[in-house]
């Protein structure tokens, strides 16, 4: 299909142009009164109850199951709607820099001997001298436009000064993480051709454990480091250490002018943790990265006065999006110190305007909160329960909630976030609907939810400012279109009915060029029509709205963002003894897995016998405590020997003597299990599993 562009001009002429386009973009059925209505005279459109509109995929057959957002029907967006010259992320901070010089920017905690005081800030200005300094001495250790650069360090100021050098100088960033492990660090580092490595002490050692067998590396830089304290590198290596204070002094000294990207240039190489083999780089270039912020842009408003706490990784394209759409609005960027366990010390300290966060953290505030209130006395309980009740019918019918209640009960609990925050933003998973009206009652400012992936260069939709329904990501990113495929053997169509059902497939300047130097799993993501298809099911509800219902492949997400391969899992498992069969379970909601086990009955009888524990039938013995502790426990010394990582390990186990067969419909023809009814016919101990496991397991982090 062609994507349409209509620029109106005034009288008659211009009506009759937009009633031609009204007639390709919407069907004869379609109430346009009611969703999105046009204005004769300019073409602009806004949106009513709708937030989707829809347009034909294929004009000879009459399909209408594309959707864009209704905040642009008519074009997609590919730059900033203000500011059209800004293509490049270098444009972007330059712009940044020219309207907000003296505006604080990035912010830290940490002083010069490690302690921790009040945030000291580094200006826009400030900023741009030291990218400057960077990039020229980048330059003059032989790096050229287009050669790779590595960040393997967390959130820090440091961080998107060598981001912002890398744009300035047309260098490609390659951002590398702890939890991809040092195997899959070593393979990215070979395989995007890395030349120069920013890292910090606590890194170092894993880089030179391997240095040897990374030979396109010429620098290494240690943020945080002191080069008196550097060990000595072998001359054969031909590897200059340098900490990160002497590689800006020397740039300071020989200053070279910038080498600027064009929209079409690679900007990053983000690599997936890559759970079925070895990662994948997926390419994105300025151009995509910029689609995606200026469409994002449409959606949120922020203003210099905005202050954003960063503590998601930076290695991520959640938070690399956020630091993005931040610069141009002149936010002000402050960083935790660089320890989870200290994050709410840190809001207090910054008092964040912005506050963006996975729902894992969402769900322990509200755990925590919900708790206390149960514990705080009858009285409190009630006094909580009537201010919720209350505010929560303002909020949802759109009235003023009385101050009455932010007074009495309200403010304490936004003190947790430092008492200041107006936006909060989720992403990465699921967040649930109780959730999602919790915190909108309980912190009175605007919560919105995304939906995207790297591939996307982050948001493919978000729920819209005025929205109170919950339960579903919002409508499309006004940089893309969406369109729902129908999955037949998982029995979803677009034409079902009330709501159309398929995978998500997204098309558009937010769409990535490619997994770098692998066609093959490129061709697998992309059609010959350019749409990216996510894998993700999703469902349309009314108004144009999307909800995300399952997932094509066998590959899911857990709360914290890591990506699980079921059978990889049950492969390691099925070497326990007491295993027959096993189906590993996890979702976007919970952060660990459990685990459905078909035991081996000789195995389990013989271990029984030899423990002295008397059973009437093999049921009851599965039903046993000490029979689940004993086959998770070897479950886990199978695990650790084949080295899954912290978040592959089940933590719940349910024993049944049931074998997963045909009959039961468990098990394909070729006698591959049958996720989604699998995950039906254990629904309840599943349920059961996760309710019964501590805290302490259900809020494990990443690669714990």
């Amino acid at each position: 299909m062609e994507l349409v562009s209509l620029q109106c001009s005034s009288g008659s002429s211009a009506e009759r142009r937009l009633h031609a386009i009204r007639s390709h973009l919407f069907p004869a059925n379609y109430d346009l009164g009611s969703s999105v209505h046009a204005n004769a005279t300019s073409g602009e459109f806004f949106h009513g109850d709708h937030y989707s509109a829809i347009l034909p995929e294929d004009l000879q057959k009459g399909k209408w199951n594309v959707y864009r957002s209704a905040r642009s029907p008519l074009k997609l967006i590919s730059r900033f709607p203000d500011h059209p010259d800004i293509g490049t992320l270098h444009e972007n901070f330059v712009y940044a820099v020219e309207a907000f010089r003296d505006h604080k920017y990035l912010g830290s905690r940490i002083r010069v001997d490690g302690t921790i005081g009040e945030y000291k800030w580094m200006t826009y200005g400030e900023a741009s001298t030291a990218r400057e300094a960077i990039g020229s001495a980048l330059r003059s250790y032989g790096l050229s436009p287009g050669n790779c650069v590595g960040l393997y360090f967390i959130n820090k100021p440091e961080w998107p000064i060598v981001d912002h050098a890398c744009s300035a100088y047309s260098y490609i960033s390659v951002p590398l993480y702890d939890t991809l492990g040092p195997d899959a660090v070593k393979y990215v580092v070979n395989h995007a051709s890395i030349q120069a490595i920013f890292c910090a002490p606590q890194t170092l050692n894993t880089l030179l454990s391997f240095l040897s067998e990374i030979p396109s590396v010429q620098l290494i830089v240690v943020v945080g480091g002191n080069d008196e304290n550097f060990p000595s590198l072998p001359s054969t290596l031909q590897v200059k250490l340098i900490s990160y204070l002497k590689l800006l002094s020397e740039g300071r000294r020989n200053l070279q002018p910038y080498l600027p990207p064009k929209p079409e240039d690679i900007a990053t190489i983000c690599y997936t943790s890559g759970t079925t083999g070895t990662p994948k780089g997926a390419v994105l270039t300025h151009g995509n990265l910029i689609a995606n912020v200026a469409g994002f842009s449409q959606s949120v408003k922020f203003c210099p006065s905005d202050i954003y706490i960063s503590y998601l990784p930076l290695a991520h394209i959640y938070e690399r999006t956020n630091q993005i759409i931040s610069v141009y609005f002149g936010v002000a960027i402050g960083f935790y110190q660089g320890d989870n366990m200290k994050l709410m010390d840190d809001l207090v300290a910054l008092r964040p305007t912005i506050f963006c966060s996975v729902p894992r953290l969402y769900n322990r505030i509200y755990s925590g909160i919900t708790n206390a209130v149960k514990s705080s006395g009858i009285m409190r309980q009630r006094l909580f329960q009537a201010a919720y009740n209350s505010k929560k019918h303002a909020v949802m019918t759109g009235w003023k909630p009385s101050l009455i209640w932010d007074r009495l009960v309200f403010s304490k609990i936004k003190e947790k976030l430092g008492g200041r925050v107006r936006f909060l933003g989720s992403g990465a998973s699921p967040l649930s609907p109780d959730v999602m009206d919790f915190l909108r009652v309980c912190f009175g400012c605007q919560v919105l939810e995304g939906y995207g992936m790297t591939e996307t260069s982050c948001v493919i939709s978000c729920t819209d400012e005025g929205d109170n329904l919950s339960g579903h990501v919002g409508s499309p990113n006004p940089a893309c279109e969406i369109k729902l495929v129908d999955v037949p053997e998982m029995n979803y169509f677009s034409e079902d009915q009330p709501y159309p059902r398929g995978e998500i497939c997204v098309r558009g300047p937010i769409v990535f060029q490619g997994y770098y130097k692998d066609e093959a799993q490129t061709r697998e993501v992309i059609d010959d029509s350019s749409w990216l298809h996510t894998g993700d099911i999703g469902m349309w509800l009314p108004g144009g709205r999307l909800k995300i219902i399952d997932r094509k492949k066998n590959i899911f997400k857990l709360a914290q963002g890591e990506y699980i391969a079921p059978e990889k899992i049950e492969n390691v498992y099925a070497k326990c003894k007491f295993v027959s069969q096993c189906f590993i379970y996890g979702d976007s909601f919970n952060s660990c897995l459990v685990a459905v086990v078909a035991v081996d009955p000789d195995i389990l009888q013989e271990w029984a016998a030899s423990e002295g524990i008397k059973y009437e039938d093999l049921r009851l013995l599965c039903s046993d405590p000490r029979a689940r502790a004993a086959v998770l426990a070897d479950m886990d010394a199978v695990g650790r020997e084949a080295e899954l990582r912290g978040f592959e390990f089940a933590k719940a186990v349910t024993l049944v003597h049931e074998p997963f067969a045909l009959e039961n419909g468990l098990l394909t023809p070729t006698f591959k299990i049958k996720r989604p009814q699998a995950k039906a016919y254990f629904d309840k101990a599943i349920s059961d599993m996760y309710a019964e496991l501590p805290s302490s397991e259900a809020s494990l982090t990443k690669g714990s």
